[in-house]
C-alpha cells in the first residue's frame, strides 16, 4: 500500500512536471512534511525504514540534487522531491531512484527524436516538454517516477 501511495504522488509530481514544467510546492513540500511528521511520530520512514536510514537518506538527496540545482540543471522543485522521497524510504531507494532517472533521462535523449514522432499527438501536447531539441533543461520528474519504478522491481 506505501509503495502505491509514493508511485501516485510521484506520478501526479511527473504529470505536471511534464506538462508545465513547474511542480506545486503543495506536492513536494506537503509530501516531505508530510513524510517527515509520519517519520518524527512512528519513528520510521514511510516504506518502514529507521528514522536515521530516511534521516540519512534525506541528506544523500540533497546531496545528489543540490549540485544540479546550483548549476541550473534541476529545479527546486527537483530537489524538494527528492528530499521528501528520502523521508519516506532509505538511502536504498534514494540511490535507485536517481541512479534509474539517470539511465531513463540518457536513454530518452537517445531515443526521442525517432520515437516522439510516433506518438500521438494528443499525448504529445499532454507532455509537451519532454520534447526532444524543446529545452536544454528537461522535466526530471518523469524520469525520477521511471527511477522509482525500476528501483521498486529491483528490491523487490
Amino acid at each position: 500500500m506505501q509503495s502505491f501511495v509514493l508511485l501516485t504522488w510521484l506520478t501526479l509530481c511527473a504529470a505536471q512536471d511534464a506538462r508545465q514544467r513547474h511542480i506545486a510546492n503543495g506536492l513536494t513540500l506537503g509530501a516531505g512534511v508530510l513524510a517527515l511528521a509520519w517519520l518524527l511520530w512512528s519513528g520510521t520512514t514511510w516504506l518502514g525504514a529507521t528514522a536515521e536510514q530516511g534521516g540519512w537518506a534525506a541528506l544523500l538527496a540533497l546531496a545528489f540534487t543540490l549540485p544540479g540545482y546550483a548549476k541550473g540543471r534541476l529545479g527546486a522543485a527537483d530537489v524538494k522531491l527528492m528530499t521528501a522521497l528520502g523521508l519516506a524510504t532509505d538511502g536504498r531507494h534514494v540511490l535507485g531512484v536517481f541512479i534509474g532517472a539517470a539511465l531513463a533521462s540518457v536513454c530518452w535523449l537517445l531515443l526521442a527524436p525517432s520515437v516522439w514522432l510516433h506518438i500521438g499527438q494528443g499525448f504529445r501536447s499532454h507532455v509537451r516538454y519532454l520534447e526532444p531539441g524543446m529545452s536544454k533543461k528537461q522535466p526530471f520528474a518523469p524520469f525520477l517516477l521511471v527511477g522509482l519504478l525500476l528501483t521498486f522491481a529491483w528490491l523487490g
